[in-house]
């Protein structure tokens, strides 16, 4: 019984062993058939992905350029002048683009081409040819021209693209203010450059930059207007065999720029001399002493100072000594001055003696707080920062009285000038702007006493006998201001035959809307025995753009006030 017992218990044992063997078995089988599953269902799901963005992709428009569209493309705003005239748009050009992989001969592709474009460079073009790379450029914004002769050739492996790229229709007209932009339609200069700055690359990098919701920016020049200072500028450069002229006119009671033109300048159509040293845009990128017309601000100070009166005198009979310098007068009277004739005899001594009245200090506040000392805010980037001493003293206060020993922008004078026409300094703008937000903007720099006295003595040093503005007058048009010849510093000394001739002019007088102010860059005289001064040519320059535009600004020409202001009230 025991051994049968044994038996069964040991029989019973292994159908028990072999029970769990095969359980686990089946189980580990399981697990394996399970992963076998989810590895296919993952394959399945990847292959149905693909193949569902190959049948979406087939349904879609081929590209006809090639790559995918790309910021290259991007649109930008119409640019206009204030009437609504077009100065900058968008036009459409055809792009040239080779696939180096389906490029066979690459030299018989070069030789074709350079048929077209012989300015093509041969040995760039061969290793991007050659490259194996699926894009390559050839050559951007070709003309329609180019585009028919090149498809003409019929050459494997080479396509077009078309891009958006800036079309200025007046060419150099406006190219400073303008400014211009780079290949892939983006600003680097002018208005274009403060248009990116300020919205449009972030639209652009984004991709929202769509033609149609692109408003145009509207600026505050009158192109009528600009075409005129241009041409007259350009004029003056060559009557006067100058380096270079600018002028700029300015809305005094709302600080618009309605025109400002420096020659030699570009055409951003084809900026190919853009950055050249010599086509700097002057009226805002320059600095210069600005000489004489300085003068208007050193007699605005003393009659602000409330020290000197209209009546007031000086001894302009003998040169002043400071230091190892000695002040003199150009074309000196020898006696004792009244204030208006300080200002038409432009007496360096008379103005000194106005500035020592003042003093160092309150000399230099005087020209910080009129702007000349400070980087202009505008919306133009190409804006110089002005130069003046590290320390003041009283030496630089006498030569800065006549225009001597601080230079500021073109620009800058202008507006401080319109200043003394209102009372009311008005950071620049090339953009529309009302009166009311002008005087937002404003700061109040001087009293109504010296903008009544500033207004009598530009009538006057246009009208009265010995006046240096006689040549800028315009009939009708009340016009008056202020010549400056400032001698230009050669090898660390003033020349006295180089000169930076400026005039800044305000009409009508009885009131001032605008200030036109014109330079001219190292003339020469017109002709032979004649002077340089700047009475003698950039003073004709402001009377031919008052006497072409003025009817285009709104002004009626009045001639009932052709007296003008008198001397006899000084005496």
């Amino acid at each position: 019984m025991m051994k049968f017992w044994h038996k069964k218990a040991a029989a019973a044992q292994s159908s028990t062993a072999s029970i769990v063997v095969d359980g686990a078995r089946m189980a580990t089988g399981g697990r394996t058939k399970t992963r076998v599953v989810m590895t296919m269902a993952v394959f399945f799901g990847i292959y149905a992905a693909i193949a569902g963005r190959l049948v979406y992709l087939g349904f879609q428009e081929p590209e006809s350029g090639g790559p995918p569209v790309s910021r290259v493309t991007a649109s930008r705003p119409d640019i206009v002048d204030r009437n609504g005239q077009v100065l900058a748009t968008d036009i459409k050009t055809a792009s040239l683009f080779a696939e180096p992989k389906r490029i066979v001969d690459a030299d018989e592709i070069i030789e074709k081409l350079s048929t077209v474009l012989p300015d093509l460079e041969v040995e760039q073009t061969y290793h991007k040819l050659k490259s194996g790379a699926g894009f390559v450029w050839l050559k951007r914004q070709l003309t329609p021209r180019q585009q028919s002769d090149i498809m003409a050739l019929g050459l494997p492996g080479i396509g077009f693209r078309t891009e958006k790229r800036r079309f200025y229709p007046g060419g150099p007209t406006a190219s400073h203010i303008l400014g211009l932009t780079n290949i892939d339609n983006q600003g680097i200069a002018g208005m274009e450059k403060y248009i990116d700055d300020n919205g449009l690359a972030d639209l652009q990098a984004s991709g929202l930059a769509v033609a149609d919701d692109l408003q145009p920016v509207k600026l505050s020049i009158d192109i009528r207007v600009q075409h005129i200072v241009r041409d007259e500028v350009a004029q003056a450069m060559e009557r006067y065999h100058a380096i270079a002229a600018g002028a700029v006119v300015l809305n005094v009671k709302t600080g618009e720029v309605l025109a400002m033109a420096s020659v030699p300048d570009f055409d951003p159509n084809n900026p190919v001399n853009a950055l050249d040293k010599d086509r700097l845009n002057r009226m805002t990128g320059g600095v210069y002493e600005m000489g004489s017309t300085v003068k208007s601000f050193t007699t605005a100070m003393a009659l602000d100072s409330g020290k000197v009166t209209m009546q007031s005198r000086f001894d302009a009979s003998r040169p002043i000594t400071i230091g190892r310098q000695t002040i003199r007068d150009f074309h000196g009277k020898g006696r004792v001055l009244s204030v208006p004739e300080v200002f038409i005899y432009s007496s360096n001594i008379g103005s000194a003696r106005e500035a020592d009245v003042v003093g160092v200090e309150g000399h230099r506040d005087f020209l910080k707080r009129m702007g000349l000392l400070d980087r202009m805010k505008t919306e133009l980037p190409e804006v110089a920062k002005p130069t003046e001493p590290k320390v003041w003293k009283k030496v630089h206060s006498i030569t800065a009285a006549f225009g001597h020993g601080f230079s500021t922008t073109p620009l800058q004078t202008a507006v401080g000038c319109a200043a003394l026409m209102t009372g009311t300094l008005l950071p620049p703008t090339f953009l529309l702007r009302d009166e009311g937000e002008a005087q937002a903007a404003g700061k109040r720099v001087v009293t109504d006493y010296t903008v009544e006295g500033m207004r009598y003595l530009y009538r006057l040093n246009a009208t009265a006998p010995g006046g240096s503005g006689k040549r800028a007058t315009v009939p009708g048009y009340r016009v008056g201001g202020k010549t400056g010849t400032a001698e230009k510093v050669v090898n660390g000394r003033y020349a006295g035959n180089v000169r930076f001739n400026a005039f800044v002019a305000s009409f009508p007088m009885d009131d001032p809307q605008y200030i036109v102010l014109s330079i001219v860059d190292e003339p020469k005289p017109e002709k032979p025995g004649m002077s340089a001064v700047a009475g003698l040519n950039a003073a004709p320059i402001v009377a031919n753009i008052i006497r072409r535009s003025a009817s285009m600004l709104g002004v009626v020409p009045d001639f009932s006030h052709e007296g003008g202001a008198t001397l006899a009230s000084s005496q």
